[in-house]
């Protein structure tokens, strides 16, 4: 019984939640990959060319998936060289994953707010036209420099587009 009573809030999705720091620790590659970007300005870019070229927002369905974690999963899917739908899978499982996209605290609860199902991954991505994935680039590179991860004298720009895993 003692057991059951410490598992209550994993079987009911109610008590303590999990602190995903915690459990990713500082020297994970992908903790050190996700502390690199300047989230807040690349999530702000995204959210103000989606707003200008697609401005009605739908109040049906479910609540949107945070373009935080849309966006982490689409950066992590290429750096993992993952599927979307792999990288989706891992988002269920993987803390270090929830850690890059932003998610602080997790739950096991029925409603499974934190899954994002591949097609809603496909859409985010259609959405991402060459402007806004070059300002997010220009972000990146200015922050990168800002913390003194790379000089401009090394920093080169790869603009050849290649196929995932050619």
């Amino acid at each position: 019984m003692p057991l059951l009573r410490y598992l209550q809030h994993w079987l009911t999705g109610r008590g303590p939640c999990l602190q995903v720091a915690d459990f990713v620790p500082e020297t994970h590659p992908i903790r050190q990959w996700a502390e690199t970007f300047p989230w807040a300005p690349l999530v702000a870019a995204v959210d103000r060319s989606f707003a200008q070229r697609f401005p009605r927002a739908s109040r049906r369905g479910r609540p949107p998936v945070s373009t935080r974690v849309l966006l982490a999963l689409e950066l992590l899917k290429h750096e993992l060289a993952c599927s979307d739908d792999q990288i989706c899978n891992r988002l269920r499982t993987d803390l270090a994953v929830m850690y890059a996209c932003g998610i602080t605290e997790v739950q096991v609860d029925r409603a499974q707010e934190h899954f994002v199902l591949p097609e809603v991954l496909a859409h985010f991505r259609s959405r991402l036209e060459a402007p806004l994935m070059e300002e997010l680039l220009a972000l990146q590179a200015a922050s990168a420099m800002e913390d003194g991860l790379v000089s401009p004298a090394h920093l080169v720009v790869d603009t050849f587009p290649s196929e995932q895993g050619s």
